[in-house]
């Protein structure tokens, strides 16, 4: 059942290489991804918040190829914490503890003033080489989004390096 042949992370991930801005597997997949958010959501009426729901739908139907992904864009602070409170338990000097317990404190609340800190995706997938017809699908993808009020940027490199960090993160810990 299993083969002795070990293989690399990143052909366990199937992740050839990063280029500018997508990712290619081993496969021969290539995967585009955007970051995607809709203009001023928080001083839109609900009606108007429906409606860019609705147009969102209507793109995401159009285009069978688009995934979604929906990321924490915060930090993991369990670490910090568990450190500051094994600190407080061995710290015999109270002025120590005090601070010790500030830090903790102050942990506590830039991890729930970020709790809601997402960041909204969208992932194209397309087998082969990167021709003008994928160009023009990737072009009225950026386009449609644009017309129903939302924001889409192309992840560069160094975005591409960063999502695969904070995914790989989340889903670990």
């Amino acid at each position: 059942m299993f083969k002795n042949k070990k293989l690399s992370t990143r052909r366990l991930l199937n992740l050839n290489t990063i280029e500018d801005n997508h990712l290619l597997g081993y496969n021969h997949h290539t995967i585009f991804y955007y970051q995607i958010a809709p203009y001023n959501l928080s001083v839109l009426s609900e009606e108007n918040i429906h409606a860019k729901i609705f147009g969102m739908m209507n793109i995401i139907k159009n285009y069978g190829e688009l995934e979604i992904l929906v990321l924490n864009n915060r930090e993991n602070y369990g670490l910090n914490k568990e450190f500051l409170k094994h600190r407080m338990s061995v710290e015999e000097t109270v002025p120590i503890k005090k601070l010790l317990q500030k830090d903790l404190e102050y942990i506590d609340k830039i991890q729930v003033q970020t709790a809601t800190a997402r960041s909204f995706l969208i992932a194209l997938r397309f087998r082969g080489e990167i021709d003008r017809s994928i160009q023009n699908i990737l072009s009225s993808i950026e386009k449609s989004f644009m017309q129903h009020g939302f924001v889409i940027n192309k992840l560069s490199k160094e975005e591409l390096k960063t999502l695969l960090a904070v995914y790989f993160e989340q889903n670990v810990t």
